[in-house]
């Protein structure tokens, strides 16, 4: 703790810290509740992803056998083309959010290939979607984890050793004030006295 002067202009100066600390509490406190609702939000919607891509994989078990079928699926076929993002803003905190994802399918013969590749090309790209929703959603939670975590400090620096040390500071100083007010009127009256004393 610093050591702090017993001067009216270090009362002032620690009264408006004070005032200033209890104005901002709150707004740290909305922003607290705030990121933790969004946290909240946020692990839903990919438990929702993950029970839908769950729901996806499940209805893909009985097409399983025929992707032993060679060179007809190859990682060739479906690619990745472009992933669409942009910027959010949650209580100050720059996350990403998916828009979606454009794919490429590699041309192929259809006379030549089976009947389910077209389905099974759909299917895939609905898993893939699924998983770059999954990890946009993520890095939300991540960044927003990160930054609730510096916001439950700050809230804790004010609450538990800024404002109680502050209040502890006025409290000293007003004693110390009020002692060196007594003092002051008690000379004075001795000081009266010993002057009517004089006169005598």
């Amino acid at each position: 703790m610093a050591k702090i002067k017993l001067t009216k202009n270090e009362l002032k100066k620690q009264k408006d810290a004070l005032k200033m600390y209890q104005r901002y509490l709150p707004t740290l406190m909305l922003k607290k509740q705030q990121l933790q609702a969004e946290i909240r939000t946020t692990e839903l919607r990919i438990k929702e992803l993950l029970a839908t891509k769950e729901a996806v994989d499940e209805s893909f078990k009985p097409w399983i056998g025929v992707f032993c079928e060679t060179g007809f699926f190859t990682p060739e076929l479906l690619q990745i083309r472009s992933i669409t993002t942009s910027q959010g803003n949650i209580a100050g905190v720059s996350i990403p959010l998916f828009h979606g994802a454009e794919f490429y399918t590699a041309p192929y013969d259809l006379a030549r290939s089976p009947l389910w590749l077209d389905k099974a090309v759909a299917k895939m790209q609905q898993v893939l979607l699924l998983d770059l929703e999954a990890q946009v959603l993520e890095e939300q939670r991540k960044r927003l984890d990160h930054e609730l975590r510096v916001t439950t400090q700050r809230v804790n620096l004010f609450e538990k050793i800024m404002i109680p040390e502050t209040k502890s500071n006025i409290k000293k100083i007003r004693v110390y004030l009020g002692d060196q007010q007594t003092s002051a009127v008690v000379r004075g009256k001795i000081a009266k006295r010993g002057m009517e004393r004089a006169v005598q």
